[in-house]
């Protein structure tokens, strides 16, 4: 299932999901060669979000991921703000941030199924305003 959603990104496979052979130990000190793969941390997190989080190796990577993007999601915003302060620039009102975020979600959901869940509108006039 991981590896169709690569390709239909027009992403290579064959450059995140690499086959491989090696050998492991059997028996009175034999060995045999096994079939295995070789990830990229791409192909992990497909398989990830792709699996059956009942299973906990899934679950746990499904976890870690997640983690892994927000911290970015924080650093990124930090940044922003310290460029921002470094520049002397000010924060948008809150009026005029909420009615971008509203049009942002709109845009999003707008190309998803009828079935889906569309964006609601957070703020209205009646909304308190921060001081």
């Amino acid at each position: 299932m991981s590896q169709p959603a690569c390709e239909k990104t027009g992403v290579s496979v064959s450059d995140h999901f690499v086959d491989i052979n090696k050998m492991i130990g059997i028996g009175k000190g034999g060995q045999r060669e096994v079939d295995d793969l070789a990830l990229t941390r791409y192909a992990c997190y497909l398989i990830a979000q792709n699996g059956d989080p009942a299973k906990s190796e899934i679950a746990f990577a499904q976890t870690y991921f997640a983690v892994q993007t927000r911290k970015q999601e924080i650093i990124e915003q930090r940044l922003l703000d310290m460029n921002r302060i470094l520049h002397g620039k000010s924060y948008p009102s809150p009026k005029r941030s909420c009615r971008a975020s509203f049009t942002n979600a709109e845009s999003m959901t707008a190309a998803l199924p009828s079935s889906a869940p569309k964006a609601t509108k957070l703020c209205s006039a009646d909304t308190p305003r921060m001081k």
